[in-house]
């Protein structure tokens, strides 16, 4: 009876490990964006979620240690008789596991930097912003492979690490310019990045509330933001969004030589269009050949995937990341379609004090751009709601509803051939494998 009980308790101990695990590198291993979390009362619901449905992490070298030792101190716990204390090893030994790693990545950053230093001739270019960061990055690096060898971080590579893993795996000799998209969570982030990759030129894409949960005010925001531009040499040259009110009012402080781009533009894509522009004629080329570049772009935003869904409805598949302006920007790109339009997305989270009136808005966007909107989390639906229908999107349009299952079926009832849905964040991975062919 001992061994089936302290059997049934290593079952869940398991189970709950792996959930743990997968939430800490869901969120980057970043503390703050864990207690965050638990501020805006969604880690419970994640916890409660993860007890039922089996989540794994990715089995990363950091991982399977973190996830052997758990597993080895907890049969040693079982077996001495301490059933319960085994389930704080969950939330102890990741902890733990955060010395020596601050350690290690020290360490790695510093190995990184040196080799960046090698290569003085290196023209290194900086992006940074609450949103379009990717886009500009992907048709900058379109737009300059045509005339130089350019080096790009990849996907979901704009942290610390994957920046400083880029740098020691992929820069050489042969590399003429290195493109740079920097994120960061807190202040002194992008100063971090900085001196990692030392830029001479500086993208400021654009600033809104975007993790304002764990920076703590939009000032800090602004100043992190702003910490690529302060970085640059005497020699640098800063490029900031003129559509964007933030980046106007920093346009102000800076000393060095200095460019605002994208004020006439009508939509994101032109703005983030015109700021890889801007910056490649800075560098030589001519309007001709930044055209003729553009054309391999093929007016689509490299943040979304135009894919096709079952019953020939078309997919606009935007769950790379999101952002309030990107939520928006998404909406007013589908507003210029044929056919029904529909909105599949999770509410927004790490907004902090502001996520109440960003919801608010995205709620009156709704209103008037969609014929149906499925909200598949509850933290802000009801704002989201209440916004849609005071612009005068009918109530039984605008729909909380988290099971795949049930959303595929209230699409499959008000969807034709020919209709578009727009899939905006973290919406669920088997929703996506029910919708797509």
């Amino acid at each position: 009876m001992i061994f089936l009980i302290s059997f049934f308790i290593f079952l869940i101990f398991l189970k709950l490990l792996f959930f743990w695990l997968w939430f800490w590198q869901l969120k980057e291993y970043h503390i703050g964006r864990f207690v965050t979390h638990f501020k805006e009362g969604q880690a419970i619901k994640k916890i409660i979620s993860g007890f039922w449905r089996l989540k794994y992490p990715k089995f990363t070298k950091k991982i399977i240690i973190i996830s052997l030792t758990s597993i080895f101190l907890a049969i040693l716990m079982l077996l001495r008789g301490f059933y319960f204390s085994v389930f704080y090893l969950i939330i102890i030994v990741p902890l733990i596991f955060q010395i020596p790693t601050a350690i290690w990545k020290k360490r790695f950053l510093e190995k990184a930097r040196k080799k960046r230093e090698q290569f003085p001739n290196l023209l290194v270019i900086g992006i940074t912003g609450s949103y379009g960061k990717t886009s500009v990055k992907e048709f900058l690096y379109t737009i300059l492979s045509s005339k130089f060898n350019v080096l790009k971080t990849k996907e979901h590579k704009n942290s610390e690490v994957g920046i400083a893993q880029t740098v020691l795996s992929e820069l050489n000799k042969d590399h003429q310019i290195f493109i740079v998209e920097m994120g960061a969570y807190n202040r002194g982030g992008i100063k971090l990045l900085c001196d990692i990759v030392q830029p001479q030129i500086g993208i400021l894409t654009g600033i809104n509330e975007q993790h304002l949960a764990t920076f703590g005010s939009l000032k800090n925001i602004i100043k992190t933001k702003f910490e690529l531009i302060e970085s640059l040499p005497p020699d640098g040259v800063a490029f900031l969004n003129g559509k964007n009110q933030y980046c106007v009012e920093l346009y102000q402080r800076i000393k060095i030589k200095k460019k605002l781009y994208g004020q006439e533009a009508k939509t994101a894509l032109l703005e983030n269009v015109e700021g890889a522009k801007a910056v490649a004629q800075e560098l030589g080329l001519t309007e001709k050949d930044v055209w003729k570049a553009c054309r391999e772009i093929k007016g689509q935003l490299p943040s979304i995937k135009l894919k096709k869904g079952k019953n020939n409805i078309d997919i606009i598949d935007a769950t790379y990341s999101a952002n309030p302006d990107g939520v928006i920007a998404h909406l007013d790109y589908l507003k210029t379609l044929i056919g029904k339009k529909i909105i599949i997305m999770p509410c927004l989270i790490e907004l902090g004090s502001a996520s109440q009136e960003i919801h608010q808005r995205i709620g009156r966007k709704i209103a008037q751009t969609c014929d149906l909107a499925i909200i598949t989390t509850k933290d802000k639906f009801k704002e989201i709601k209440d916004a849609a229908e005071k612009e005068g999107m009918k109530a039984e349009n605008i729909l909380f509803l988290s099971k795949p299952e049930v959303i595929l079926n209230k699409i499959n009832l008000f969807c034709s051939p020919g209709d578009i849905i727009l899939l905006e964040g973290r919406v669920p991975n088997n929703l996506i494998q029910l919708l797509i062919e």
